[in-house]
């Protein structure tokens, strides 16, 4: 075992490192960790996706938790990752595990950990999980376990639905009668994830159809990853001009990122959806409080707080940042490339689904095209393209790999990028990454993933044909000039 949390909790392959023995060892340091903590009684809300087994390690995970007489709530079945965030603080829980490896490839599985507040688990809180989770690993015999019926007939393990309480608070959030009675055509994309159902029950039952797409449960995601990008979702973006639907809807495989297709089929990238649900805080919710972004997030952002007098902050890629630094500034929304974005009116964590639907309410509140919408941000923002190369390699030279590329990158130093003179190299504070900015405001990062193997390579221009250009070149610095 290797377990390490990355910026989103801990993913590997199952059956090689992700295993019942590897879980188990991860259940315990939440245990360990929330008794030690005074939270036993409170106890530890799990939850589970519909990736491979993720509900037998589920109900191992709460066997170990409640051998340490902490009280577990485990979710009857697979849901977004959000409602067990939700849970969490709503139960009054202590702690939060959700066994689901997001956007990951159908081979992995994963470990989230949430704080008492629903929050991703903060750097300091994980350092500590992993101070108990290493001695263990080579270990894993030590912990300690109770077989599951025995934990239900002490009453140590209630078994709860996810889904009301999640349906009732994101109710609260929305006037969905009014969406019901819109009459909008909207194609949903759950990707064969936790928010199958999820839409057609909020969305369903007036004037407005919904139609959704990959419903069932299928571990292996139709051979794509589960995230809403292209060309994971070229079938649904596809769909939306076939079916003349006024809007495209789609979330990740457990639901925490939100993918929007505009009416004509267009993919609205994550760094533009972002912009216009800040505009829309402002806009409509009438709200001027800061916003936090993640290094990697569009500088429209920037342009945007410049004009309306928001404050914005910048924190590295992953919530266990974004949720603390909302917290500490009392931000309105915090969000990240991905398309994990979140709302301090709701959680301080990501949540697709209500992302996805601010955006809707956008639509209805000012009665416009999703394509209105984007042109009249990109007139008040400025024209912004976007666009991300992920640069696979191979898992088992990873580790030497990224010390070899981080010192290529550490030591570029170039004048131009697409044509335009270099003005600032910044390299991440998390020491994964470089970030290059032109004179225009355009930007290059480079970036190595901490749950794949993997290298991110984003830019985000303002002219489109040189978007392509500054890919090149921070390829050419991953790859070593090849």
């Amino acid at each position: 075992m290797n377990i390490v949390f990355g910026t989103d909790g801990w993913r590997a392959r199952i059956a090689d490192e992700y295993t019942f023995d590897a879980v188990r060892v991860c259940a315990q340091s939440v245990a360990e960790w929330v008794v030690k903590n005074g939270g036993a009684d409170r106890g530890v809300v799990i939850g589970f996706d519909r990736r491979f087994a993720s509900e037998h390690f589920a109900a191992a995970a709460a066997e170990v938790v409640a051998a340490h007489d902490v009280n577990v709530h485990l979710a009857t079945a697979a849901a977004p990752t959000q409602s067990f965030s939700w849970a969490t603080m709503r139960r009054k829980a202590k702690a939060g595990i959700v066994i689901t490896a997001s956007h990951n490839p159908w081979t992995d599985n994963g470990f989230k950990v949430k704080e008492e507040s629903g929050a991703a688990g903060s750097p300091a809180m994980l350092a500590q999980l992993e101070a108990i989770i290493h001695p263990l690993e080579s270990h894993p015999q030590d912990v300690k376990r109770m077989p599951f019926d025995e934990a239900k007939a002490k009453g140590l393990v209630e078994i709860f639905d996810p889904a009301p309480e999640y349906l009732a608070r994101v109710a609260e959030l929305f006037d969905l009668e009014a969406f019901r009675g819109a009459g909008y055509k909207i194609v949903c994309e759950p990707l064969f994830g936790s928010a199958s159902g999820y839409f057609p029950r909020l969305l369903g039952g007036g004037k407005t159809q919904i139609i959704e797409l990959h419903a069932e449960r299928n571990p292996y995601f139709g051979g794509v990853n589960p995230e809403p990008i292209p060309p994971n979702i070229d079938e649904f973006l596809a769909r939306v001009p076939k079916e003349r639907a006024d809007v495209g809807l789609a979330v990740d495989g457990d639901a925490d990122r939100a993918g929007l297709a505009d009416e004509n089929g267009n993919f609205v990238t994550t760094l533009t959806l972002y912009a216009l649900l800040m505009w829309y805080l402002i806009e409509v919710r009438g709200l001027r409080k800061p916003v936090v972004k993640t290094v990697n997030m569009t500088s429209m952002i920037d342009r945007l707080g410049q004009k309306y007098g928001v404050p914005v902050y910048e924190v590295p890629v992953g919530f266990k940042y974004i949720g603390p630094k909302m917290v500490e500034t009392g931000a309105m929304m915090g969000g990240e490339e991905s398309g994990g974005f979140g709302f301090a009116m709701h959680l301080p964590e990501r949540d697709g689904i209500v992302a996805d639907l601010f955006f809707l309410d956008f639509m209805l509140k000012t009665k416009k095209k999703p394509s209105q919408l984007i042109a009249e941000l990109m007139a008040l923002a400025g024209p912004s393209f976007y666009l991300r190369r992920d640069l696979h390699l191979d898992a088992a030279s990873y580790p030497q790999k990224k010390v070899e590329i981080m010192g290529r990158l550490d030591a570029a130093k170039p004048a131009q990028l697409a044509g335009h003179t270099v003005a600032k190299i910044v390299p991440l504070d998390t020491k994964d990454g470089v970030k290059f900015f032109v004179d225009d405001g355009s930007w290059l990062l480079v970036r190595l993933s901490g749950t794949e193997p993997l290298v991110r390579v984003y830019a985000e221009t303002r002219a489109k044909d040189e978007i392509g250009p500054m890919l090149d070149a921070g390829e050419r610095m991953v790859r070593g000039g090849q």
